[in-house]
């Protein structure tokens, strides 16, 4: 049996199905079949048991070849133009013992329990099949004989009327069943060709986008069966490989364009210390301090860049990134501003923190703050303000700067994307990017709008609670909002 089964299995799709299909309509066939052999069958035998109920024999026929002591006088009859329906049938009588004797016919009948107890009752019948003496089947209807208590008449035809007939029948219904099997295994392999022509069609697109790598096939879709939707998922599918294969592309290229410039400076001012190395002329020392400053200055922007490169890189928080853990939000938001009072001195910074707990990584979390409050440091105009506030989970960082563009702020999240204003600054242009991220992985969202009076303000809602919960690790649904 598993053989067979492997060997089913080892089939094409459409074999299989073709054989499903052929073996499901013969089982129906013949199943059919044998419903009507036996519908027939109890119709013609309930024929005949009408046709003997109307060929009963008169009494005063039975009683003139049945002695006073129940002797019978046997009459064998070929043929007879008086009666000729009555010759059809074999004629017994049979008492309430256990004797019986034929008064018309050849051959005796063997006696049942039925005809015994009709006999014996003097009312009633009884329908049975009954075996010759010779071995032929009969149909035998046994009644009282009228006017003798204790005797009945058996009165039988031959069951070959009947099987003769259903033997034709099982002839017709082979055939018919033969042809119908025949065409069901036709039919299945039509259907099966018909109904895979479209996983054919999604199984060569396949082949070709791993053969080619041409993302930008797509296959039609008719319809909104299953077919239709596993070829709107291919499509999709598809569809989302060549945006992420272009992602993957522009982020390349933006990453070398972003490189090249900090690395040309680099190789410069590079080669003049080697030259003047070289050649023995001295570079003045307040321009060797000033090209060293420089140096130092690109490697720390390199760096940056790197920095940035890997945290994108990195898989999102919960898939494979740090540990998550319960994080205090108004502390971690403090020491960040304590990172941005050094890089911004002569600004002030003001803040208006409330506790909040989120769950998130510390160092991601922290970067993304850092990172928000460092734009606001670059933008912010000398002795200016910047008002950090957090009330509820809901972190507000106000610069008053000179704001961005309305037809900016959509692409502020945008990796490598820099206002035309801020090029001239340094930046790598992913540290929004970095924070959207970072917030996103946090269940919270982001967002950057002119403030009124104008300046930036940066937005961020994250998920938490006020509180603390007892055992941190274990109780994440107390930060559900």
């Amino acid at each position: 049996m598993n053989g067979l089964v492997r060997r089913f299995r080892g089939l094409p799709l459409r074999s299989r199905l073709a054989l499903l299909v052929t073996v499901a309509v013969t089982f129906a066939v013949a199943a059919s079949a044998v419903a009507c052999w036996f519908v027939v069958r109890n119709v013609l035998v309930d024929s005949l048991d009408d046709a003997l109920s109307e060929a009963k024999v008169a009494p005063a026929q039975v009683s003139e070849r049945v002695g006073p002591d129940g002797q019978c006088q046997r009459t064998i009859i070929t043929g007879d133009a008086d009666n000729p329906d009555i010759f059809k049938e074999t004629v017994q009588v049979v008492d309430s013992g256990s004797g019986h004797c034929v008064i018309i016919g050849k051959q005796s009948l063997d006696v049942t329990v039925e005809d015994r107890a009709v006999a014996r009752s003097g009312s009633g019948y009884a329908n049975h099949n009954a075996t010759a003496s010779n071995g032929d089947e009969y149909r035998v209807l046994t009644y009282p004989l009228d006017g003798r208590p204790g005797l009945a008449i058996s009165l039988a035809r031959p069951l070959s009327e009947v099987d003769d007939t259903l033997n034709n029948l099982v002839l017709v219904l082979a055939l018919v069943a033969g042809i119908g099997v025949l065409g069901a295994g036709g039919a299945g392999l039509w259907v099966a060709r018909t109904g895979l022509r479209p996983v054919d069609r999604l199984t060569a697109a396949v082949e070709h986008v791993a053969r080619t790598e041409d993302l930008d096939l797509r296959i039609p879709v008719e319809g909104d069966d299953e077919i239709a939707r596993l070829s709107e998922s291919f499509n999709f599918m598809t569809a989302s490989l060549a945006s992420s294969r272009d992602l993957q592309q522009q982020l390349i290229a933006d990453a070398g364009h972003e490189l090249r410039t900090p690395l040309t400076s680099l190789r410069t001012n590079i080669e003049l210390l080697a030259r003047s190395e070289e050649t023995g002329r001295a570079i003045p020392p307040d321009d060797r301090k000033a090209l060293l400053a420089s140096v130092t200055a690109q490697m720390t922007e390199l760096a940056a860049l790197i920095g940035d490169l890997q945290e994108l890189s990195r898989p999102d928080a919960g898939d494979g990134g740090g540990k998550v853990q319960v994080v205090a939000l108004h502390e971690l938001t403090r020491a960040a501003i304590e990172r941005a009072r050094l890089r911004g001195p002569e600004l002030t910074i003001t803040a208006e923190l409330a506790p909040w707990y989120v769950r998130a990584e510390p160092p991601a979390l922290e970067r993304a703050v850092v990172n928000i409050l460092d734009n606001a440091v670059k933008f912010s105009p000398q002795h200016g303000t910047v008002e950090v506030t957090l009330d509820r989970g809901h972190l507000t960082v106000r610069d008053h700067g000179p704001g961005i563009p309305a037809e900016e702020l959509p692409h502020v999240f945008d990796r490598f994307w820099r206002s035309p204003s801020a090029r001239s600054l340094p930046g790598s242009g992913l540290g929004l990017s970095i924070v959207a991220r970072t917030v996103q992985s946090c269940g919270g969202e982001v967002a950057l709008r002119a403030a009124d009076g104008g300046g930036t303000e940066a937005s961020v809602r994250l998920p938490g609670a006020p509180m603390p919960p007892p055992e941190a690790p274990s109780a994440p649904e107390a930060f559900a909002q």
